[in-house]
């Protein structure tokens, strides 16, 4: 179903360059951007391309409201990593952000959002696909680098991607790390660069495969799995060697970045 998009955006923006890039890319193609910003990592940069720049915490829900309705938002989207850690370190939560938590049966991120889309409908904003502004970043089938997984990890690849599916399904993490067609670790709250951590250790640093997929029936408005130089950097410090990511549904940030520091360090990075 094709949308009408309107000139005024607004950019819920946690962590990283995704934000940035989907406000460059808006800008560029002549639409004004209003950024609502969850993180301290990316501001100045989101500053380069959104007529606005405000920092809120993620439970100031009133408070993000407001600012849609005195810009006159209609439609909205959400990128970058807001992690469900948050809710464990007492953040400031508004009356109606408690409301949120009080009425959830479930704290996993699809009911979270779910919850938020519905509230935002009601105000009369329309929470937007997170790919429309950026498919140029979603990666395409086949070999990125110069090094090809061997036929040990393509098993490795195989079993992964039926385990993070099914992970997938129950809405736990995007994510697992293989060897030796033995599960590592997989993703659940602490996030894909932990998940490697714990399961590059566990495989001795040497060789470990990280799998990270879509959910099936993923909700292209919020969650899309999203890799950049980072992962690969934490891959590298404990001794993953290959990255295999879901062609056509994962954000890849600096691909040519990232493909170039793989290339450099013998690591292999596939899309299937």
């Amino acid at each position: 179903m094709s949308i009408t998009l309107e000139n005024k955006q607004c950019l819920i923006a946690g962590d990283g360059l995704l934000p940035v890039r989907m406000a460059q890319g808006a800008k560029e193609n002549g639409f004004e951007v209003i950024a609502i910003s969850l993180s301290s990592d990316n501001c100045k940069e989101l500053q380069k391309y959104c007529s606005k720049v405000v920092s809120l915490g993620f439970g100031q829900v009133e408070t993000i409201e407001k600012i849609l309705k005195e810009e006159g938002i209609k439609q909205l989207t959400f990128l970058g990593k807001v992690s469900k850690t948050m809710l464990l370190k007492r953040p400031k939560l508004e009356p109606k952000a408690i409301q949120f938590l009080k009425e959830a049966f479930k704290l996993n991120d699809d009911a979270i959002m779910l919850k938020i889309v519905d509230e935002l409908k009601s105000i009369g904003v329309e929470v937007l696909d997170q790919t429309i502004f950026i498919k140029n970043l979603m990666v395409q089938k086949g070999v990125l680098t110069k090094l090809a997984p061997t036929q040990e990890q393509l098993y490795d690849i195989e079993y992964g991607y039926k385990t993070a599916k099914e992970m997938g399904k129950l809405d736990i993490g995007q994510s697992v790390v293989m060897k030796n067609r033995m599960i590592m670790a997989v993703e659940a709250i602490e996030g894909t660069d932990k998940c490697i951590k714990r399961g590059g250790k566990l495989a001795r640093r040497k060789g470990a495969v990280v799998v990270k997929v879509a959910k099936p029936h993923q909700d292209n408005r919020f969650d899309i799995p999203t890799v950049g130089l980072r992962t690969l950097k934490t891959m590298k410090r404990y001794g993953a060697s290959v990255l295999a990511l879901e062609a056509g549904e994962t954000i890849i940030v600096g691909q040519q970045e990232m493909i170039n520091y793989a290339d450099k360090n013998k690591m292999s990075i596939i899309a299937i």
